[in-house]
């Protein structure tokens, strides 16, 4: 859209001016300029930040993935500053685009400081002031620093933290039976940076984050033996044997603060539910029913957990809820085939997997969502702001991680070699 702009400057009175008759000193002059304001749909503009060639792709890219429109093109000017701005806000105000998302970066002592201020275009106010970030000089450092800008970024708009700075564990299976290599493997939240955590001869299961995101606990079964959970420092180091009991240990979760884990053992019997020490220890036997309960998960507030049974009857599974002080079972899931449920970070919905397709239930087991067929069995796991959910699937025979979006922003995948299963979003940043 062309529109036609009138600018009114009014002449002062200068040494130079008196030159001009008093007439023409009294009136303003009127200056026409016509030039191109881009009509947009967008509700945030982003500028990249002067002095940076890293930050603002990665940037750009995350907040492109929300519900929220981004855009970086077709831009009036390139300030850096609010104080740049203020001179041509009018102009800004004029696209019609609520948020403009500027900054700097420069180099203090070998580390990168970058400076970067939201403003909310119709007023000129820049939300909670200019903000500051320092990282050190290096590829995996400048890549989280853009995370953690794109939360806050994120934060500051709409008022809900940004889940860009936590990561994803999954696995990846290459080859079958004795031949199958499984390795466990981290990657940012955009689908880069992926790193493997460590590789078995076997199957690798079941993954799950410590709640300060550094540690990892999964289960693994090798050739001729049964499964054990492992904890691992996602940092490095070997991985240290948690439940060396016989028989299937499977499902680990860790409680809210990390100081226990829950999980699922048949070595006294059938399946039944475990609670014991994340340093180890002897596990404390929850459920006793003469049926199978696996796939345990905690609440939020450490109060339950919920888990899976096939007490209504064989190929039934159902999901059910455990309370702590009462010891009280109730069924949560209401009809049909339901299994691994995970709770959200606030607690008020559950992702599951109903029959094979990925879905999302309240606390009170109505489905609230269905995601499609995941095709494996395995369900999604919710971002830590529960926002947007991960799950794996299959794609033209290559194992594909997906990341969507629950409230309108864009669906993107990550392929993998071989197959890919379990992904969790790590419920706190590094």
């Amino acid at each position: 859209m062309r529109i036609h702009k009138k600018l009114c400057l009014s002449l002062l009175a200068t040494t130079s001016s008196l030159l001009l008759a008093p007439s023409v000193l009294a009136a303003p002059v009127v200056l026409e300029l016509d030039y191109e304001i881009p009509v947009q749909q967008s509700q945030v503009a982003f500028v990249s930040f002067a002095g940076d060639s890293t930050l603002s792709p990665i940037i750009l890219n995350d907040l492109s993935k929300t519900e929220l429109k981004v855009t970086s093109q077709n831009l009036p000017q390139q300030p850096h500053s609010s104080s740049e701005l203020a001179g041509t806000l009018p102009v800004w105000q004029s696209m019609g685009i609520p948020y403009l998302v500027i900054g700097s970066t420069r180099s203090n002592r070998g580390k990168v400081v970058t400076d970067y201020e939201v403003i909310e275009v119709k007023t000129g106010r820049v939300l909670e002031g200019k903000q500051t970030l320092t990282a050190d000089n290096n590829k995996e450092s400048m890549r989280y620093a853009a995370h953690v800008i794109a939360d806050k970024v994120y934060e500051l708009i709409t008022g809900i933290p940004g889940d860009f700075s936590g990561r994803i564990a999954y696995i990846e299976e290459m080859g079958t039976g004795k031949e199958k290599i499984s390795r466990l493997k981290v990657m940012d939240a955009d689908g880069e940076n992926a790193k493997t955590i460590t590789e078995v001869a076997g199957s690798i299961f079941s993954p799950t984050w410590s709640p300060d995101g550094n540690r990892i606990a999964y289960s693994v079964q090798r050739d001729k033996s049964h499964p054990v959970i492992y904890i691992q420092s996602v940092s490095g180091g070997g991985a240290t044997p948690l439940t060396p009991f016989p028989g299937s240990n499977l499902s680990p979760s860790f409680s809210p603060d990390g100081s226990k884990i829950l999980f699922s053992s048949s070595f006294e019997g059938s399946a039944d539910i475990y609670e014991m020490s994340a340093s180890g220890g002897q596990p404390r036997r929850l459920t006793n029913w003469p049926s199978s309960e696996v796939q345990p998960s905690y609440a939020p507030d450490g109060k339950s957990f919920v888990f899976v049974s096939d007490r209504a009857g064989f190929n039934k599974p159902r999901i059910y809820r455990y309370e702590f002080g009462s010891g009280r079972t109730t069924q949560v899931s209401n009809s049909g085939y339901a299994t691994s449920p995970q709770f959200s970070s606030d607690g008020s919905q559950i992702a599951f997997l109903s029959g094979r397709s990925a879905a999302i239930m309240n606390s009170s087991g109505a489905i609230t969502a269905n995601l499609g067929a995941t095709g494996i069995d395995e369900a999604p796991s919710f971002s830590p702001n529960g926002k947007r959910v991960v799950f794996a699937s299959k794609q033209g025979g290559k194992g594909v991680l997906t990341i969507k979006s629950l409230n309108g922003g864009e669906a993107f995948g990550k392929s993998g070699q071989g197959t890919i299963r379990s992904p969790v979003w790590s419920s706190s940043p590094r």
